[in-house]
């Protein structure tokens, strides 16, 4: 299997996609072929474990990896997670909620992040480098505790993270400012996400970035959605819940499902849609966003407009307004078409806007739509849920909640079953979720993780009870255009 970049120029293999993270010309890598499921390989998937599912998906990309040892790292990945990585709970009659936050970090990012380390050290011994490699990443406040979970104390890895100074949780900056590991470093950025996302990409697009770290004897990779081996293993988890869906007796192998899923960065919908192009039985996928809803409006309108208001709301992780997964999609839609993607891309930096054809947006309709919720909605989708069926959900689980809530009000006789996608552990935002359950207000995160759990008895992870005992290692605060002197300063320790 060979990638291609979105912006053309370039044919790689597996591993060189996911050491590199990005293209030289700043696309991202896509296989050049989307490779297919069977109907006996699905049944045969039927009888596996989690991980045995998961190294089965990619190796069907990552076919210059050895399949013996993905299956083994699989199985080491995922064994860190509580239970099943991905189980699929049944809260109303054809409406299930996939819960992905059952790894190290309470979050879906797990998923992915546990399993990158091995994918992007094989991958070096692959291409036969020898340097080492520096991670940067951009995080909306889950992404980077995983990655530096998943990476701390890696050999021959250092990992760096930028998250934005006052936009994620307070739990969510704990947990990544009191990182253990030799190898790591967190860096508060002024600014919101997308800030911290266009300065880590402008940092990987320049040459002259390139050879300064060269002369340090270390390349550049990214943890980021925008490097493939992040996307690949979030593909597996979609397949599973399927199969899980058919085990269980609540469809037929080959009936049609639909999923809602919670995104900013586009690229948990899209690997959604990936797995809809391998043959996995999806009808449509619902594009959840919170009032930051410019991914809703593209798929309504066909326009990417960023000229609009940027909302910090209590679903942190999609505060984004540069979704840069759908510069995949886009890629697709247009026919493969590397010139007119790389236009559209350089418009949104340039113009801070782009549009697409009638044709292209119908095409997208086909398969998407979007919906978003509210401050309001977001807390009532949650409320109804945990009065209705006892059932905890976190904020982004609750804006996917009232999309889908909205589509069957819209389409009362579609007995379709719905998977909801669950992003993270409701204790990750304790004082949000405690006040959409109940109305009380904390100021206390660790309060409300203890009122939270006295009002709905749910289990607290205990990687959060213990962090309030953690010494806080990183205090750096950076002006998004200084990262460089951060990663420099780093790099030379």
């Amino acid at each position: 299997m060979k990638f291609i970049s979105t912006r053309g120029g370039e044919k790689v293999t597996g591993a060189q996609a996911i050491v590199r993270g990005l293209s030289t010309g700043g696309g991202l890598f896509v296989p050049e072929k989307f490779p297919q499921v069977s109907a006996g390989e699905m049944r045969e998937m039927l009888e596996m474990s989690y991980p045995e599912r998961a190294a089965k998906i990619l190796y069907k990309y990552l076919d210059d990896y050895d399949e013996k040892e993905l299956l083994s790292a699989c199985e080491e990945a995922y064994a860190k997670f509580d239970g099943d990585p991905a189980p699929l709970v049944r809260i109303d009659d054809g409406v299930y909620i996939l819960e992905l936050w059952h790894g190290p970090t309470c979050a879906f990012k797990d998923m992915a992040l546990t399993l990158l380390p091995y994918l992007l050290r094989k991958g070096c011994d692959i291409c036969g480098i020898k340097e080492d490699i520096l991670i940067l990443v951009a995080t909306s406040g889950d992404t980077g505790k995983a990655a530096l979970e998943g990476f701390k104390d890696a050999r021959g890895i250092k990992i760096m993270v930028f998250y934005p100074s006052d936009g994620v949780s307070k739990m969510q900056k704990l947990q990544m400012c009191t990182q253990e590991g030799g190898n790591v470093n967190v860096v508060a950025v002024r600014g919101n996400f997308d800030d911290c996302q266009s300065a880590v990409k402008e940092i990987f697009a320049s040459a002259e970035c390139a050879e300064k770290l060269l002369e340090h004897n270390v390349r550049l990779s990214s943890a980021n959605s925008i490097n493939f081996g992040r996307l690949a293993p979030q593909i597996a988890y979609y397949f599973s819940a399927y199969l899980d869906l058919v085990t269980s007796e609540q469809i037929n192998m080959g009936d049609e499902i639909d999923f809602t899923v919670p995104t900013g960065n586009f690229g948990n919908i899209l690997a959604a849609y990936y797995a809809k192009q391998m043959g996995l039985p999806v009808r449509r996928l619902h594009c959840a966003s919170n009032m930051n809803n410019i991914l809703t409006d593209f798929l309504l309108t066909g326009d990417y407009d960023m000229h609009r208001e940027f909302y910090k709301t209590t679903s942190p992780s999609m505060d984004i307004l540069i979704s840069s997964n759908l510069e995949r999609l886009i890629f697709e839609t247009s026919g493969r078409d590397c010139k007119l993607t790389e236009k559209r891309m350089k418009q949104l930096k340039e113009e801070k806007a782009y549009s697409i054809t009638p044709e292209e947006r119908a095409a997208i309709a086909r398969t998407f739509d979007g919906g978003f919720a509210d401050e309001d909605e977001c807390v009532e989708a949650i409320y109804d849920v945990f009065i209705d069926t006892g059932y905890t959900m976190d904020t982004h689980t609750g804006c996917a909640m009232k999309v889908a809530v909205d589509w069957f009000e819209k389409n009362k006789n579609d007995e379709t079953k719905m998977v909801v996608v669950s992003t993270a552990n409701p204790y990750k935002f304790p004082q949000d979720v405690l006040y959409a359950v109940t109305g009380n207000d904390v100021k206390d995160s660790f309060k409300g993780i203890k009122r939270l759990h006295a009002a709905t008895a749910m289990e607290v992870p205990k990687s959060l009870l213990t962090l309030r005992e953690k010494p806080v290692r990183f205090t750096t605060v950076a002006d998004s255009k200084c990262l460089f002197d951060e990663v420099l300063k780093f790099v030379n320790r």
